[in-house]
């Protein structure tokens, strides 16, 4: 079912009548400036959110501005971190409808968003939860061992999630090349009109 909405918004939204009609994802995809445009201001959106977050998380784990509540550093580079993830995330879903199905199909990406969904949790965790207690450790040079868990697990999970946003660029995994079976099941490549195609003398 997601697939075959993907499908939909490919090759079927937007599309005009003719033979050389493209849909709106295939325009996109297919125009001179935008794309490049486009995938520029997500990675330059990427920096300012992830640059935003690395200050916090290093001000939890006790090893940058000790001397500074944790509450004036978070509520100073607050509003900036929500920005650049608003623009992320619209710049993002921009790159995403230009190749749905490329991007479905692919296993960096699917990594990719499982570990934004870890990040994401853990964000809601700690403000619900963690949090609560601030009062008590704010100006503590070191938080307690709860506010630098979820420090250093935000830090690997964003971390994870830029270098495999940037691994989507290369083809060393895709549907209709010889791969390991793991992945043809990962990227789901029987679905795919590539179909997936196992290694060399790997059982089908």
């Amino acid at each position: 079912m997601i697939r075959a909405f993907l499908v939909w918004l490919q090759t079927e939204l937007g599309k005009g009548a003719g033979e050389t009609a493209q849909s709106w994802s295939e325009a996109l995809l297919g125009s001179l400036n935008f794309w490049g445009l486009l995938e520029g201001s997500h990675l330059i959106g990427l920096m300012l959110f992830a640059g935003t977050i690395l200050v916090v998380d290093l001000r939890l784990l006790g090893v940058t501005f000790r001397r500074t509540p944790v509450s004036v550093v978070s509520d100073t580079i607050l509003p900036l971190t929500i920005f650049g993830f608003i623009f992320v995330v619209i710049t993002g879903m921009g790159l995403f409808f230009a190749k749905p199905l490329f991007y479905y199909h692919n296993i960096w990406f699917r990594v990719k968003m499982i570990m934004l969904a870890i990040a994401l949790i853990n964000i809601l965790i700690f403000h619900s939860r963690i949090q609560r207690t601030q009062g008590s450790w704010d100006s503590d040079a070191l938080p307690p061992a709860g506010a630098r868990a979820a420090a250093a697990l935000s830090l690997s999970a964003w971390l994870v999630v830029i270098t495999f946003g940037r691994l989507i660029a290369y083809d060393w995994f895709e549907c209709g090349k010889p791969q390991p079976a793991f992945i043809n099941w990962a990227e789901e490549c029987k679905a795919s009109e590539k179909g997936a195609v196992a290694l060399a003398g790997a059982r089908p």
